[in-house]
C-alpha cells in the first residue's frame, strides 16, 4: 500500500532516481529549457525550485548546499551567476511547465520544463511587444459592409480634397517668405 507517500518514484530505484533529476535540474540550468515526460517535470520542478530559491543567498554554505544536489560545477556556478540575479525579486515559480501533446513511439505525454524569466517570447508578450498592433473592430455582415463602401468611398473624396489644399497653401506660404527677404534688403 502506498498510504502517504505524497511523490512520484518514477519507476526507479532512489539512487537512480537521484541521478535522474540531478541530470535533468543541471540540464535545465544550463540549457534554461528542456523536453522531458510531463510526470518527469512535475518531478523536476518540485526538485528544482528549492535550489533555485538558496541560489539568491550566495554564500559558501548555499554553494555546497547545492553542489552536493546538482553534482556539476558548471551548473552551479550558471545557476549562481546568471539565473539568481533575474530571479532575484520573485518570490516562488521559477519553472513553467508546457505540455506539448504525446510521444509518438510510446504515447508518453511530453513536457517542455523552462524558467520563467529566460523565456524572451513569453517576455515580450507579457511587456506588450507584440507585433499585432490592432484595435478590435466589430464584425459585421455582408449587407451591412456593402451599404458602408459607398459612404466609405465619399468620405475618401472629402478627406483628398481637404488634404490637397493645405499643401496648396503651405506651398504658398513657402514661396512667399522667399520673395519678401529680398524686397527688404
Amino acid at each position: 500500500m502506498r498510504h502517504n507517500k505524497s511523490f512520484n518514484h518514477l519507476g526507479r530505484k532512489s539512487g537512480h532516481r537521484k541521478a535522474m533529476l540531478a541530470n535533468m535540474a543541471s540540464s535545465l540550468i544550463l540549457h534554461k529549457r528542456i523536453e522531458t515526460t510531463l510526470a518527469k517535470a512535475k518531478a523536476l520542478r518540485v526538485y528544482i525550485e528549492p535550489l533555485v530559491t538558496k541560489s539568491k543567498d550566495d554564500t559558501t554554505h548555499s554553494r555546497r548546499t547545492v553542489f552536493s544536489y546538482l553534482k556539476q560545477k558548471e551548473a552551479v556556478s550558471e545557476l549562481f551567476r546568471t539565473v539568481a540575479p533575474k530571479i532575484a525579486e520573485r518570490p516562488g515559480g521559477y519553472t513553467r511547465i508546457l505540455k506539448t501533446g504525446f510521444r509518438k513511439g510510446d504515447a508518453a505525454e511530453m513536457a517542455l520544463i523552462e524558467f520563467v524569466d529566460f523565456n524572451e517570447a513569453a517576455l515580450a508578450s507579457a511587456t506588450g511587444e507584440s507585433k499585432k498592433s490592432t484595435t478590435r473592430r466589430s464584425r459585421r455582415s455582408k449587407k451591412s459592409t456593402e451599404t458602408a463602401a459607398p459612404k466609405a468611398e465619399k468620405e475618401t473624396k472629402t478627406a483628398a480634397k481637404a488634404e490637397v489644399a493645405p499643401k496648396e497653401t503651405v506651398a504658398e506660404k513657402q514661396e512667399t517668405p522667399a520673395e519678401e527677404a529680398p524686397e527688404a534688403e
